[in-house]
């Protein structure tokens, strides 16, 4: 093998492995978005499973993992107050906290959805099949005719 040819390999692979990080770092900032616009907490985890990458690549990355971390930070509840003072920030709690299980409820509804929908569309499936094979069966002895 000649040094050129090597040389070329070697660019290749170079080029291959940047677009393949390259096209993994925007998987997981658009995780990052999507998480953050369905109100769900941003985590590594989440963020690894949203994406399809793996733990490592989010952790070292490092303008990833900074970024995951704050918004990780940001998204834990701050200790509630002994006794709220006012009608108002218990209201603002109740509401918070409604807010938040609805929320919950909502994604839970969702991924049911989302689960029977793929049921469905696997049973029509077999139905179609079923259906195919049925028609293939009964159209032979047609075809073969009086004798």
């Amino acid at each position: 093998m000649t040094d050129d040819a090597r040389a070329k390999r070697t660019q290749t692979l170079a080029t291959a492995a940047k677009a393949k990080s390259q096209a993994k770092t925007a998987a997981a900032e658009k995780a990052i978005r999507t998480l953050v616009k369905r109100g769900e907490p941003i985590t590594f985890q989440a963020v690894q499973r949203e994406a399809a990458v793996s733990h490592a690549f989010l952790y070292n990355h490092p303008d990833l993992r900074g970024r995951i971390e704050r918004l990780r930070a940001q998204a834990r509840p701050v200790p509630a107050q002994a006794s709220p003072t006012d009608e108002q920030s218990t209201l603002v709690l109740a509401l918070t906290s409604q807010i938040t299980r609805l929320k919950r409820l909502h994604r839970e509804q969702v991924q049911a959805l989302r689960d029977a929908l793929e049921q469905a569309h696997g049973e029509n499936l077999d139905l179609r099949r079923e259906l195919d094979r049925r028609g293939r069966d009964t159209t032979r002895p047609q075809e073969q005719g009086p004798c």
